[in-house]
C-alpha cells in the first residue's frame, strides 16, 4: 500500500477491526454487483469508495429519466445509457484505483455461473424475482456469500445468505413463491427516494464485514425497515429442510462425499 492509498482509506485504517491489514483485504476483494438502480447505486458507489479492488457490474438496462429520482450513480447527462457503463464511469472518477468490469447483457446460466466464481460475495440488487432466484442458484451451487436487499414504498429489507454454512438459509427458504406471481406487483408500487440509500448502505455494510468476516452479519435474521414509522424489525429466518434449491446441493455434497470414503 503505497502513501496515497494510505491517505485515501486513512480512516478506515484507524479502525481496530480493519487497520492494514484488513484494508489489503478489501483492495484485493472481488463483489459481483446485480443491479445498478436504486439498491445498486448506493451499493457501488460506496463500495468504490471502500476500496474495494473489482467491481463486477451487471445490468442491461439503460438510463432513464424516471431513474433519476433515485438511482444516485446515473445523472442527466447519461440518459440512454447502459445502466452498467454509466455506473462505471461514475465509479471510476470516484476512486480511479479500482478494477470495474461492466457488463450490459442478460447473463446465461453459464455466464452467471462464471461471474458468482470468480467474485468473493454477490450483491442482488436486482428488481425481479427471475433475477433473485438465479443469483441465489448459482450462490448455493458455489458456495458464495448473497447480501439480498429489496425495497418497495416506503419499506424495505436486508438479509445475508451463507452457503458455507449448514444452518444457513438460502434465499429460496425466505421465498418459495414463484417470481411471476408477484412480477406485477413490484413494477406498480412507487417507492421513497432515500430508502434505496438507507436499504443499499447496509447491503454495503454487510458485504465489508462479510469480506473481512466482521461482527455479527445478518445471516439467519431478515432486517426490515418501515420509512413511514421510522421502525425497524429483526425476524429470525430459519433453514427450510424441504428447500429445492439448499438441500439438494447438500445432498449432492454429502453422496460426493460418501461416495470418496468408500
Amino acid at each position: 500500500m503505497d502513501d496515497t492509498q494510505l491517505l485515501r482509506y486513512n480512516r478506515h485504517i484507524l479502525l481496530p477491526q480493519i487497520d492494514i491489514s484488513g484494508q489489503q483485504k478489501l483492495m484485493q476483494a472481488t463483489v459481483l454487483i446485480v443491479g445498478l438502480g436504486g439498491l445498486g447505486s448506493p451499493v457501488a458507489m460506496y463500495l468504490a469508495a471502500t476500496g474495494v479492488g473489482r467491481l463486477i457490474l451487471v445490468d442491461s438496462d439503460l438510463v432513464e429519466l424516471s431513474n433519476l429520482q433515485r438511482q444516485i450513480v446515473h445523472d442527466s447527462t447519461q440518459l440512454g445509457q447502459s445502466k452498467a457503463v454509466s455506473a462505471s464511469q461514475k465509479l471510476q472518477r470516484l476512486n480511479p484505483t479500482i478494477q470495474i468490469v461492466a457488463s450490459q447483457q442478460h447473463l446465461t446460466e453459464d455466464e452467471l455461473d462464471r461471474q458468482v466464481e470468480a467474485a468473493d460475495v454477490i450483491a442482488d440488487c436486482s428488481d425481479n424475482f427471475n433475477t433473485r432466484f438465479a443469483l441465489n442458484a448459482a450462490s448455493v451451487r458455489h458456495s458464495k456469500p448473497l447480501i439480498s436487499g429489496a425495497a418497495m414504498g416506503f419499506k424495505g429489507q436486508v438479509s445475508v445468505f451463507l452457503p458455507a454454512y449448514a444452518e444457513s438459509p438460502c434465499y429460496h427458504c425466505l421465498y418459495p413463491a414463484t417470481a411471476e406471481e408477484e412480477a406485477e406487483t413490484c413494477s406498480q408500487v412507487g417507492i421513497i427516494t432515500p430508502l434505496v440509500g438507507v436499504i443499499g448502505s447496509i447491503q454495503a455494510v454487510e458485504i465489508i464485514k462479510v469480506l473481512l468476516n466482521l461482527g455479527q452479519s445478518l445471516c439467519g435474521k431478515l432486517l426490515l425497515f418501515d420509512a413511514y414509522t421510522s421502525e425497524w424489525r429483526t425476524i429470525k429466518l430459519h433453514k427450510d429442510p424441504n428447500c429445492p434449491v439448499c438441500n439438494n446441493v447438500m445432498l449432492e455434497s454429502i453422496k460426493k462425499l460418501s461416495k470418496s470414503a468408500v
